[in-house]
């Protein structure tokens, strides 16, 4: 594993030291980042990047009303950084290939150094299908992003033309559920059993049932198995685009668990269980993160310059890559990574080579 550039850095580290740590790689550079509101992880993430003077910000979410929230926040601090909104539902395909074709069409724009690939779903209650029939959290957690990012590939790849290698880079935020659920090759919707799946696709039921989450073996939709297949996507992604990136282009991709917080991504969960789970796993030594703490891996992850290359595991937690907990190996498996880019490929409707 690699050892980090930062050995001090930590789950208490924030954003912001992080960006000043690595101000040169954001000086000067256009960023691209998903899932930005004032109450997640996307505004703080944008904040430690507005910090240190990059040339343009493109702040991309659902709701144009808080994204231009964040904006007008981040222009009262940092007022000499160009910011852009990008309205986009990654739960819905045409709504990303109009974002996509509105970043290829700024002229202004001709290179896109990092892609942050931020933006999620989590613990919806009952089963639901995107616009396109794709379970939600796979949908807009995996989907969305996998399209968004290749269809604007090109100016990535314009970015990295005559630079060292991982100095361009895609970044998936994943998270620690994807220890629930592998990709479910067979049974991405969630029609079957967990029983009736292959052995490699089964969820870890006794994990969850350990964590006081519903783990209703009768039932075919569990909401966070749901949510950690679409986190496993987020790694098998960037497995995938390493291998199709990295020797041609040095373009590197990375995934990371940011860590426990309290943000909107918790708005369906049970706030009553939540503050219990919480509690108990302060109780056991795991920190419940501030928002400005939560943003710091994500920094990491884009901008230490030890993570070079392709890691093929590559899994930042608390601002370091080999700490607990590690990725599982269904995660970062070769296969599974080329059968989620067939899979997504279906799905959207288009091949991507470059």
């Amino acid at each position: 594993m690699a050892t980090l550039t930062h050995p001090e850095f930590d789950a208490t580290t924030e954003g912001l030291t992080v960006a000043a740590a690595f101000a040169s790689s954001i000086k000067g550079r256009t960023i691209l980042i998903t899932g930005v509101n004032k109450l997640g992880i996307g505004y703080t993430t944008a904040e430690a990047f507005a910090s240190e003077s990059p040339r343009l910000l493109i702040l991309a979410g659902r709701s144009p009303a808080k994204v231009q929230e964040c904006i007008d926040a981040l222009s009262q601090k940092y007022p000499d950084v160009e910011y852009r909104l990008l309205q986009v539902d990654l739960s819905s395909i045409e709504s990303v290939r109009k974002a996509g074709s509105t970043v290829l069409g700024w002229d202004d724009v001709p290179t896109i150094d990092l892609i942050i690939n931020n933006a999620g779903v989590m613990a919806v209650p009952e089963r639901t299908l995107s616009p396109d029939g794709i379970e939600m959290h796979l949908a807009t957690n995996h989907v969305g992003h996998f399209l968004l990012t290749n269809l604007i590939m090109p100016k990535v790849i314009a970015a990295a033309k005559g630079k060292a290698p991982g100095t361009v880079r895609i970044v998936n935020v994943s998270s620690i559920a994807t220890m629930i659920s592998a990709f479910r090759d067979s049974d991405p919707n969630f029609t079957k059993l967990n029983a009736e799946l292959p052995d490699n696709e089964k969820a870890a039921l006794a994990m969850l049932k350990a964590g006081g989450l519903p783990a209703d073996e009768s039932k075919a939709y569990i909401p966070m198995i749901a949510y950690g297949q679409s986190k496993t996507c987020n790694i098998l992604h960037a497995v995938g685009l390493d291998r199709r990136l990295y020797e041609k282009y040095g373009i590197v991709s990375v995934a990371l668990y940011p860590g426990d917080m309290r943000s909107e991504l918790i708005r369906h969960t049970d706030q009553e269980w939540l503050e219990e789970a919480l509690k108990k796993r302060e109780a056991a030594g795991h920190r419940v993160k501030t928002l400005e703490e939560g943003s710091s891996t994500t920094l990491v992850a884009a901008l230490d310059p030890k993570l070079d290359k392709p890691g093929n595991g590559y899994f930042v937690t608390n601002c370091q890559v080999g700490t607990t907990p590690p990725a599982p190996k269904y995660a970062v498996d070769e296969a599974e990574a080329d059968k989620l880019w067939e899979a997504s490929e279906s799905w959207v409707g288009e091949k991507f080579a470059w």
